[in-house]
């Protein structure tokens, strides 16, 4: 009896270790963050970064005319230590959730009030307010969606890139 408890003791151990052992599958959309410091103070954006692989995104994957939680997964979600202005949007101190509303010409920036849901669970209602976005062509393909805060003194910008886009917003603070 002691033999058979003993065996199954170490193959339980063996399988365990072999487990934890295993090389860790790396995530479709691995989370992603970026953040800046205008007139000392910090902004930063916590974000889930999908990738192309082969697909047309802007106008299929990412519909045209439809709400785009900006990035995979759980809402992106944006903190700012100050008051800001986002385009001509202000922003006062605190947490928010960044949506993007995309067409083939224009894009415009969700500031929504809304923290802490699913990247689906989208409420209008909830929108500080939509700040207009500045569009050119990348020069290639962008694999991994890309979302860059940067900037020095009180002025800076939100950079979104992903496939053949980039879009950008302007960041003053008060």
């Amino acid at each position: 009896m002691k033999s058979i408890l003993f065996t199954t003791a170490l193959l339980l151990a063996t399988l365990g270790m072999a487990s934890a052992q295993a090389p860790k599958k790396t995530p479709a959309s691995p989370n992603a963050e970026t953040s800046v410091t205008l007139g000392g103070k910090a902004l930063t954006i916590k974000y889930a970064s999908p990738s192309m692989r082969g697909r047309k995104i802007f106008g299929d994957l990412v519909p045209f005319g439809q709400i785009w939680r900006a990035g995979a997964n759980s809402a992106t979600a944006f903190h700012t230590d100050g008051d800001i202005m986002i385009g001509d949007v202000m922003v006062p101190k605190g947490d928010y959730t960044l949506y993007v509303l995309p067409t083939k010409d224009s894009w415009m920036l969700a500031i929504n009030k809304q923290t802490g849901q699913w990247g689906t669970e989208y409420s209008q209602a909830q929108d500080l307010g939509r700040a207009k976005m500045t569009l050119s062509s990348a020069p290639a393909p962008i694999e991994s969606y890309k979302m860059t805060l940067s900037g020095s003194a009180k002025s800076g910008k939100l950079q979104l890139e992903w496939e053949k886009t980039i879009a950008t917003v302007a960041i003053m603070v008060h």
